[in-house]
């Protein structure tokens, strides 16, 4: 095994990690702003409302985008087990 074959996996796998983790920090992303943008209006400062919608929207992220993630990862898992004998050898 190679120190590009152990780069090559190590980039598709941190390029997995981002596109998999995106749709939920996107989504946490939005709401914080938008309960940032509430509260500088409003004038509330409540610390549980900052945190309460964002985990609440990325439990929605993981209802909507969890199969579409798990295909995903699955997909990357079994071409690493089944690729990787063709790249060692």
């Amino acid at each position: 095994m190679s120190g590009d074959l152990v780069i090559q996996i190590g980039q598709e796998a941190l390029m997995t990690v981002i596109l998999v983790s995106a749709p939920m920090l996107g989504l946490g992303l939005t709401v914080g702003l938008m309960v940032s943008v509430f509260q500088a209006t409003t004038s509330i400062q409540e610390q549980t409302l900052a945190f309460i919608p964002k985990i609440i929207a990325v439990f929605v992220a993981i209802l909507i985008f969890g199969p579409w993630m798990l295909r995903f990862m699955v997909e990357f898992f079994s071409g690493i087990f089944v690729n990787l004998p063709a790249r060692i050898g």
